[in-house]
């Protein structure tokens, strides 16, 4: 469970080489960099927003965790 001030990131490389960031229990937190470097400056400028802009607990869910699935 995320604490009050750490947060899990998801990153994902898209076509364009640019990572991805989001962070699942504040839906539609998300940024991107062209390194992990700025993307991790760019998404705590976004967590922090996000969080002036909406009440956390209206909208936070709880980050259970990542699973791989075979079809």
């Amino acid at each position: 469970m995320d604490s009050a001030n750490e947060f899990m990131m998801v990153v994902e490389k898209d076509a364009s080489g640019w990572l991805v960031g989001s962070i699942p229990s504040l839906p539609g937190c998300h940024t991107q960099g062209k390194t992990l470097e700025e993307l991790s400056k760019r998404m705590k400028e976004a967590i922090l927003l996000y969080l002036e802009a909406e009440d956390p607990d209206d909208r936070r869910v709880e980050f259970v965790g990542i699973h791989r699935i075979a079809v």
